[in-house]
This record gives C-alpha cells, structure tokens and sequence, in this order.
C-alpha cells in the first residue's frame, strides 16, 4: 500500500519560490573586486531570476537538457544563473576557473556548453579557450565596465539582456531527478570527470547542510560564502540560505585575508565558510592586524583538506570563533559528514573534545559510510581499523558523466572516495590519507595526513605537506615539505624531529625536511601532492 502524500516537487525552483515568499526582504550582498557594494533583496533576485528565463529560452535559444556554462566568481548575478538556468530545464556548468586551460577547454566541449556567462575580469583567460570551443553560440559578460572590449564573439551584456525581458514566467513543471547543475572535479589525476546533479540531490543536500548538527544556518544569520561558486556550487550554500532566510555574503574575487576580515567586520557575518588555506591566512592576519572591535562570526564550516587541530584551537581561544570540520568531495555534492561535539562528549578533557571536533565527523542523514579492507571486507568502526571510506546516499554521485569508470564504483553501488579513515565506535570518521598518498614504510603504514597536522601544530611552522620518497631500506620513507611563518626564526631538522617525537614512534617520523616559501596548492587549495613527487623526482626539491 503506498502513502497517500502529495507529490511535490523537491526543485530548485522550489527552494527559489519559497525564499521569495517567506524571507523575500533577506539580502544579497556583493562586493566586487572594483570596491563596489551592490545589494539585491531575495525578492529582486526572484524577478531577475524570472527575467533572466525569459532570455535564455527567448534571447538565447536555450531549451531543456542544454548545458549552459559560468565562468564567474561569487556575486548576485552567479547566484541568479544557478536558479534561473535550472529553473527552466537547463543544466548549470560551473567552470572552476583555476583548472589548467587545456582542463577548461576539455570541460567546455566535453560538456557541450551552449552559451557561457563570463565574469569581464576573466575574459583574457577566456579568449584564449574560446577558438576551441565547440559547440558555445553566445557569451555573456558579467560587470563588465562601461570601456569594455573583448575578442569574444558572438558577445551579449548580462544587464543589458535582462532589461529587455519582461519579469513574468512560468517556471515548467519539472521531474525532481532532472539534471540541474554539473562540475568537474579538478582533474589532479587525469582529465576532469563530470558530476551530474539533479534538482532532488541539489534540494536534499541543502536540507542537510541547514540543519543543526551540519551548518546550523537560520533566518538569524549572515553567511559569507568564501568557497568558490565554481567550486561545487559554493557547497551549496547558494540554496541553503534561500532555505534558511539567511543573509548571503559574497566576496567575488576578494580572496586575500585583509579583505576577506573587512568584510566579515562590514557585514556583520556569523557564519561562513572555506579550505583550510583560507583560514590559516585569515588567523595570521589577525595575529599580526588584530582588530578593534571582536569579530561577530560564530563559526566557520571548513572541508577540502584536513584542518589542524591546533588551528582549531587557536582560533577558538585568541578570537572565540569555533572552527568546524567537515569533509565531502565533488561526486557528494559535498558535503558528507561534519563533526559537532554531543553531549557524550561534554565530560571529556578539552584535549580529548579537540580530537574529536579535529575528525571530519559524522554522516548527515541520506548519507552512508563504511570502511572496506584492500580485500574487500567490510571493517569495524572501532576507531583504529583502518580502510578505503566509501559512500552512498541521495546526493551522492552514481555514475560519471559521460564517463565509463566503474572502478570507482563497488559491485553492490557504493563510491569508492579513494580515502583511507577510521571510524569510530560513536560514528565520527577521521581521513588519515588519500589511497595514493598514504606512506608504506618497512611493511607499516605512515598517515600523512597526522603527520601534516601535527607539524602545523609546530609554532613555527605555518603549511606542511608530507610525501612518500624511495627508501632503499624501507621502500617508503616520508619527506616533510615545510613553510615557516618567518625565515628568520625557522626550526631545524632537529627541533621538527624531537617536536614530532611527542606524538609519534620513530619509524613514522621523517628524516627528510625541505624548507619552502609557500607548497604548491591544488586549484580548489588543497597542497598539490602530486607537484611535490614531480619535483622531487626532478631533483628541483632543495
């Protein structure tokens, strides 16, 4: 016997009615790289989302299942595109900017985009792709200045184009399991892979994200949206404060820590999130710029990579500003898991509460996790176990677009992340390391990861990425690529070593150091591994 309930569409234009209809008064508030302010209620965003539709069906000549790509950073028109494409049957193509051209160009043609919407400031990277393009038939330029010029053709002006469109349109009924938004992860180890979204993913993980135990956003709050619209749908965020009624702040490519804090101090944001890097750059500048008044951010949701547990610490106790862990990837939409301290945890010492809010955490409701041995035996979450994380749930990828890869899938449809973690008995899963990064040395295992973290924990030491070199002993050993906060008062090898030797046994600890001005990042901030091994196999590693 099946319920007798409503079918009623869990949509993007859903989440985008009820924003207008219930917090219609909430603000977006962009600050563009020019140091212009611009503010548009959730309400404007509704009628310009309405007149954007009709140029894209009518102007544009999009119809649904077309990919349409962006080409942007983080402001209001961004996020009118990500309702707006969707809402009448097209697909979202976020472009992430800071993939390799040649990645671009393959994302561009491998996803057919039709038409792509471009921020001014990034039309020169733009023009260069351009003559490869395939299959795009109209770019559309973002804030573009009033002396603007550009090889790009044919061209059409964002403003310009909803101006002529009249604010009225019927959003199409939509299936929940249409596609509504695709990325391409970052291609660190090949060609970028599609990830396909649909509108009921998209809804779903924005219910979990806005919940208490996840981003715990409301209509009290005011988010500054740091990850990167391009970056996963600004790990959709975008959706969860329309949800929430929460103010949206976005920085569009105001990314420096300097400016990143005047606009937490100018916005009076309490909520916001980031990679690790960020972060780091931010405390620093704090550190060394403290500002008059306290902060009002409350928190900060943090994923992409591991952040240390003494950043944590340090950001808690100098600025009362609780760091939040949580973990995701690209094919769960993605965010995963997040770690919040329960009340089991209230009687624990605070070294032992910082260990566990230092996991990723644990699973949001649609989601499922387990640990699986090379052999393919499902492992116990007793906190020590340690095998590859796998996942499953209703925003987690099925299948790549366009893509035959079923390695990354097991034989009963669970994604193999290709992370190694434990999870413990209460459910809080903790990353010790990529499957291609984790350190075999002399028949044991060596967590880069724990090893990053705790020389980051080194008050000297301000980034630290560790590597697996050849060992003609043991196979394996690690090598620790180091940044400290000043050259003038940097660490040895010794003092590293003896440091390290408090948490670790002497197998695990490195005996190689190389001393850098900054380690190599990914294009979403994570420390590009994979640069490190190819310029120690250069021998340009000193």
């Amino acid at each position: 016997m099946q319920g007798l309930m409503m079918q009623y569409p869990l949509t993007t234009n859903t989440i985008l009615e009820y924003g207008n209809r219930v917090f219609h008064h909430k603000r977006i508030i962009t600050h563009l790289p020019d140091g212009t302010r611009r503010v548009c209620t959730f309400g404007d965003l509704y009628r310009r989302c309405k007149q954007l539709a009709n140029a894209l069906r009518h102007t544009l000549g999009v119809q649904p299942g077309d990919v349409v790509g962006t080409f942007a950073w983080n402001h209001g028109p961004h996020v009118e595109l990500y309702y707006g494409i969707s809402g009448i049957g097209a697909v979202c193509h976020t472009i992430n900017v800071r993939l390799s051209p040649q990645q671009i160009e393959y994302s561009i043609n491998h996803s057919e985009d039709k038409v792509i919407f471009v921020d001014a400031t990034l039309v020169p990277l733009l023009e260069k792709i351009a003559p490869l393009a395939e299959t795009v038939r109209h770019y559309v330029i973002l804030n573009a200045p009033a002396d603007f010029t550009t090889t790009l053709e044919p061209i059409l002006h964002y403003e310009e184009l909803l101006a002529e469109q009249p604010d009225e349109f019927e959003w199409p009924e939509l299936d929940e399991n249409t596609a509504c938004g695709m990325c391409y992860t970052s291609g660190t180890t090949g060609l970028p892979k599609g990830v396909l979204y649909s509108h009921r993913s998209t809804y779903l993980h924005a219910m979990a994200i806005m919940s208490p135990n996840a981003g715990n956003l409301s209509s009290r709050d005011t988010a500054l949206l740091i990850v990167p619209q391009f970056h996963v749908m600004a790990w959709g965020y975008p959706y969860v404060c329309l949800l929430a009624g929460a103010n949206m702040v976005l920085p569009s490519s105001n990314l420096q820590p300097a400016a990143l804090i005047r606009i937490l101090q100018e916005e009076q944001v309490t909520r916001a999130n980031g990679v690790p890097t960020i972060w780091l750059g931010i405390y620093e500048e704090l550190k060394n710029n403290p500002p008059a008044e306290p902060l009002a951010l409350e928190e900060y949701v943090v994923g992409g990579s591991a952040l240390p547990a003494s950043l944590i610490e340090a950001f808690e106790r100098d600025f009362g500003i609780r760091g939040v862990h949580a973990w995701g990837m690209t094919e769960t939409s993605p965010l995963g898991t997040l770690s919040r301290l329960q009340p089991r945890h209230e009687s624990l010492p605070p070294k032992d509460q910082l260990a566990v809010r230092a996991k990723q955490g644990i699973p949001f409701p649609g989601v499922e996790i387990r640990i699986v041995s090379d052999e393919g035996t499902v492992l116990p979450w007793d906190g020590k176990t340690m095998g590859e994380l796998q996942v499953r749930g209703a925003w987690t990828i099925s299948a790549y677009f366009k893509t035959a890869n079923q390695e990354s899938f097991t034989d009963d449809g669970w994604f193999r992340t290709g992370d190694v973690s434990t999870i413990d008995e209460a459910g809080y899963m903790e990353i010790k390391d990529r499957t291609k990064d984790l350190i075999k040395s002399g028949g044991e295992w060596i967590s880069s990861v724990a090893l990053e973290s705790a020389l980051m924990a080194h008050p000297r030491v301000k980034e630290a990425a560790v590597i697996a070199i050849p060992d003609q002993k043991w196979i394996e050993r690690p090598l620790a690529a180091v940044v400290f906060h000043d050259r003038r008062q940097a660490a040895t090898k010794e003092e590293l070593m003896d440091f390290l030797a408090r948490d670790f046994v002497s197998y695990q600890i490195p005996h190689d150091y190389v001393f850098l001005d900054e380690v190599p990042k990914t294009s979403v901030g994570k420390f590009n591994k994979k640069e490190l091994r190819r310029r120690y196999a250069e021998e340009e590693l000193i």
